[in-house]
């Protein structure tokens, strides 16, 4: 089982689609004129203006149930093992797809605003509705929400809560199985209670971890601040083949930066449109530029936290290709949490186990929260009428024993199903919106415009030649006059 889902990763993850990746959000970068730079201070403002509604959620809720989703282990065990593999210059690599895959996060939250429907008083959106309203193939958009709904219901949540099973188990000595089985109580109660409690659950427990994990790694490195110099100078020499120990891994640090920091940040990956959709705005754009700094807080902010924090302190191994280590501080120390556990305690002896665990728990179980409301976006889509309820019970049960059994099994192979799940919806949904990126352009134009003339932008799809748009061609007014 194992060999064959990593063989499967070798087609999935290979150098061609590596490079495919960062070709496609230069390209978006070119096509928006770079507005991940233009729009920084928009991007901030839009974040907290807002409000939610009965069929939708503030652009905050919608940013931190997309936040749930990127931040997550990735955030933590991802960075340590692109260190591991890829040496110090996969850092470098990461920052570089987190920059240019925020106009990747812009095109499609933005596509998921523009084609988004109100369905059983509820906004739903995402990769399937796009494809088959602007591209027009149904096969293709039900193609996606299968491989999303296995994803995300199936592949990846094991991914996370393995990571939690493992930290606790480290830190505190319980049993995975125990640990298992209060997650699954926990999301129960989350996932049971509808979109609007992950939504308030979001918003509360997000900020909250993110904030709290940065301001430790800001201690950290104060506290190891004579080495910043060298370890911004390590990462760009190792980033470019200019180090002479890491100059053999360039190969390997683009592959890992890049696979790792999508992994993180998702941009392109698909699964920040769904919870983009179910925000309450006046036009697409607006919560399509707050989803692009989403990437920025996840990979420029949280796991540049964890980066600093294993280098500063030097508490990584490097493995070459050939087996051997380039560097070899921590013996016996399998690549993941470990690190940042290490790290930690070389400053703050004692503590690094126990906040790693639960810094864990929090990144890895509202990320699975998310991946619940991904599954149940793309379920929605495929099955309507009369069955949906059924079909909704159903996933939430598979959803928690997915869960409890990648809590309980080993890591490597739950990390191998995950990167699979990506690796496709990402095949996916880069060539849904490589084709669809025009109105999300478009749209954008016309923000920018409407700012100019110092208007609260309003989104009219047909003056914009934009086809198919139907809840704002129809529904956004009455929705307006019903609330007025």
């Amino acid at each position: 089982m194992e060999q064959f889902v990593t063989g499967l990763n070798g087609i999935l993850w290979s150098t061609p689609v590596i490079y495919i990746l960062l070709g496609v959000g230069l390209l978006f970068s070119i096509l928006t004129r770079f507005l991940q730079v233009r729009h920084i201070k928009e991007m901030v403002v839009l974040m907290f203006q807002g409000k939610s509604s009965e069929a939708g959620v503030s652009s905050f809720q919608a940013l931190s149930i997309a936040l749930s989703g990127r931040v997550g282990t990735g955030n933590i065990a991802g960075v340590a093992t692109a260190i591991a593999f890829g040496g110090p210059g996969a850092v470098f690599w990461m920052w570089a797809i987190a920059f240019i895959g925020a106009s990747s996060a812009y095109i499609e939250s933005t596509l998921a605003q523009i084609y988004k429907v109100k369905q059983d008083g509820q906004y739903r959106g995402g990769p399937a509705y796009y494809i088959e309203k602007g591209i027009g193939w149904k096969w293709f958009a039900v193609l996606f929400a299968f491989a999303a709904l296995i994803a995300m219901a199936i592949l990846m949540p094991g991914v996370q809560s393995n990571s939690i099973a493992l930290g606790v188990e480290n830190a505190f000595g319980i049993p995975k199985y125990i640990t298992g089985a209060v997650i699954v109580l926990l999301l129960a109660f989350i996932i049971f209670g509808g979109v609007k409690r992950i939504a308030h659950a979001a918003q509360i427990i997000v900020p909250f971890m993110a904030l709290g994990y940065i301001i430790l790694s800001v201690v950290i490195v104060l506290m190891n601040i004579q080495e910043l110099p060298g370890v911004i100078s390590l990462i760009f020499r190792s980033a470019f083949a200019l180090d002479s120990a890491f100059g053999g891994l360039i190969g390997m640090a683009i592959a890992w930066g890049v696979k790792r920091g999508v992994y993180s940040n998702e941009a392109g990956q698909g699964t920040g449109p769904h919870p983009a959709a179910a925000a309450e705005v006046s036009h697409p754009a607006k919560q399509g530029l707050v989803q692009a700094f989403s990437v920025y807080i996840d990979t420029l902010f949280v796991c540049s936290a964890t980066a600093f924090m294993i280098l500063f302190t030097g508490m990584y191994n490097t493995e070459a290709p050939d087996g051997s280590f380039i560097v070899n501080n921590l013996e016996g120390v399998e690549a993941g949490p470990g690190y940042t556990q290490a790290a930690i305690d070389s400053v703050l002896p004692g503590f690094g186990a126990g906040f790693v665990a639960i810094a864990l728990f929090f990144f890895a179980f509202t990320t699975i929260m998310a991946y619940y409301y991904i599954a149940e976006t793309n379920m929605t889509y495929l099955i309507r009428g009369s069955n949906k309820k059924l079909s909704l019970l159903i996933l939430k049960f598979v959803i928690l024993a997915a869960t409890y059994y990648g809590a309980v099994k080993t890591a490597s192979l739950a990390w191998a199903l995950g990167d699979v799940g990506l690796g496709i919806m990402v095949w996916l949904n880069v060539i849904a919106i490589l084709i669809l990126a025009k109105p999300a352009i478009i749209a954008l134009k016309d923000y920018e415009q409407q700012r100019k003339q110092g208007l609260d932008p309003v989104f009219d799809p047909k003056a914009l030649g934009i086809k198919n748009a139907d809840y704002w061609e129809t529904e956004y007014k009455k929705d307006k006059d019903q609330a007025s």
